[in-house]
């Protein structure tokens, strides 16, 4: 059933909200002044980074040729852009934060489940990220001034002197700008998403010309079986979904800001089929270039600028491969934790006040001991990742089939025993019901080895099994809403 699309809603002002639910942060945006660049330049923030660049260039590496990761990779950001909408337009609608979001469907206290998890995860990835940004400017570094070299003979808590410096100064960069609140997020964003294009494109150039302006989008280093090739054609859709899960779910910390829906999905659409497409086009295109001049591909573009052998590009790559990671940091691993903490108890933490608190933890934990076990980042991690398809897939069947969009704003911030999403004692037992059987299933499929051919395509799994499940367990709930709408 289509959703109308009233005006931004705002508490009334004879409301008074439970201080145990709201605070500043939580509470309805009142400056909706996020524009189609704004949404645009946050999708190239969070997709101009380390990670995205060595993905796709490792499915080149492992057997597809350029037009296959560029047809999957499409695909799948198609399937991203349609889900981040769907959220999307519940952050516009209402103008709440995931956490809020979550109340709907979870209940004003069971809602914090679905935030920890989310924010967990958010904390180490911020931590790693830094940590993946702070290696790349290291490399760029040693290969400037190489007498830096002897600052890399002794650490600390796993962690050289070299490393220290590097990581200590993106993690403070970060935390400056993240204590001055969501406008700042928007300036910078706004700045390093298109900084990193250009550099990007300075790359490609450099190594097309290297090639004598020929490489082949047909051919990969190691070519394999066509059914192999659909095998990886179809993981790659199910990797980029796997990937991008975290901030669908959470989208709508962003999405609260625009004034408007087509605001929202303009925004998206030049930022994910276009612009991400494009990028993964150009990482492929580098690498493949890499292969025809120095007959390896090289995955990490840190080792490719290295290779350039100048010292001034040498010191421009490693401030652009920080912006970027900075960039992405900020989007997907800081917003999110800095909401969902503040959910946990706004009467003491603000927004500000949650993402201090997530910085410190992504620094507490080490994350370079943490990146370094195998075992951490994939069952800890790839485990609370596995959660992340199901919650989605409940919370769009709720809002969207169960209650049909409609939701009573205030009463998202009422505790109050007969309050709609007070359900019982603040919990929505439907939704835990299909939840945790879901959330499990996909947990198993993305880490017993066993399951490992389906791996890929957890988040997927996890998506449709709890919004199916969900829709079993509240069919006559959906009736009984059905009936009322009748009558009237």
């Amino acid at each position: 059933m289509s959703v109308a699309d009233p005006a931004p809603v705002a508490l009334a002002p004879d409301f008074v909200p439970d201080p145990r639910l709201t605070n500043e942060d939580l509470a309805p945006a009142g400056e909706r002044n996020w524009k189609v660049f704004d949404l645009f330049a946050l999708w190239m923030s969070d997709v101009h980074n380390l990670g995205n660049y060595t993905f796709a260039a490792g499915l080149f590496v492992l057997g597809m040729n350029a037009w296959q990761i560029f047809t999957a990779l499409l695909a799948g950001f198609v399937i991203i852009y349609a889900g981040m909408n769907m959220m999307g337009r519940i952050g516009q609608r209402h103008g709440v934060p995931f956490p809020v979001v979550s109340r709907i469907s979870f209940g004003v206290w069971g809602a914090n489940i679905p935030a920890l998890i989310r924010a967990v995860i958010a904390i180490m990835w911020y931590g790693i990220q830094t940590y993946l940004a702070s290696v790349a400017v290291n490399v760029m570094l040693l290969a400037a001034i190489p007498r830096l070299t002897s600052w890399t003979e002794h650490s600390f808590l796993g962690l050289d002197a070299l490393g220290w410096v590097s990581f200590v100064t993106l993690w403070l960069i970060q935390a400056l700008i993240i204590s001055q609140g969501m406008e700042s997020v928007r300036k910078f964003q706004d700045f390093c998403g298109p900084a990193i294009w250009l550099v990007m494109l300075a790359l490609a150039v450099w190594v097309l010309a290297k090639a004598g302006w020929t490489i082949s989008l047909t051919s990969t280093p190691h070519p394999v079986s066509t059914g192999e090739q659909f095998r990886q054609w179809f993981g790659a859709i199910g990797l980029i979904l796997a990937t991008y899960g975290t901030l669908m779910l959470n989208f709508c910390d962003f999405s609260r800001f625009a004034p408007g829906y087509r605001t929202v999905k303009r925004g998206n659409f030049w930022g994910l089929p276009i612009n991400s497409t494009a990028f993964v086009i150009l990482s492929v295109v580098v690498t493949a270039g890499s292969l025809e001049v120095f007959g390896e591909a090289i995955t990490d573009p840190a080792l490719l600028v290295a290779k350039v052998g100048n010292t001034w590009v040498l010191v421009l790559g490693a401030l652009a491969f920080a912006v970027a990671t900075m960039g992405v940091n900020i989007v997907a691993n800081f917003v999110s934790p800095a909401y969902d903490l503040a959910n946990v108890w706004p009467q003491k933490i603000t927004f500000k006040v949650g993402g201090m608190i997530s910085t410190v933890a992504a620094l507490l934990v080490t994350p370079w001991n943490l990146f370094s076990n195998p075992d951490v980042v994939n069952y800890f991690l790839g485990g609370l990742g596995a959660f992340l398809g199901p919650l989605f897939g409940v919370i769009m069947v709720d809002y969207y089939w169960v209650k049909r969009g409609t939701v009573d704003v205030e009463k998202l911030f009422s505790a109050e025993p007969g309050s709609p999403y007070y359900y019982r004692k603040g919990v929505n037992p439907k939704a835990l019901w299909a939840f945790l059987p879901t959330a499990g299933i996909a947990a198993v499929c993305a880490l017993v080895p066993y399951f490992g051919d389906v791996a890929p395509y957890s988040w997927f799994i996890g998506t449709l099994t709890s919004a199916v499940l969900y829709a079993l367990i509240c069919r006559s709930e959906r009736s009984a809403g059905a009936t009322e709408l009748a009558e009237v």
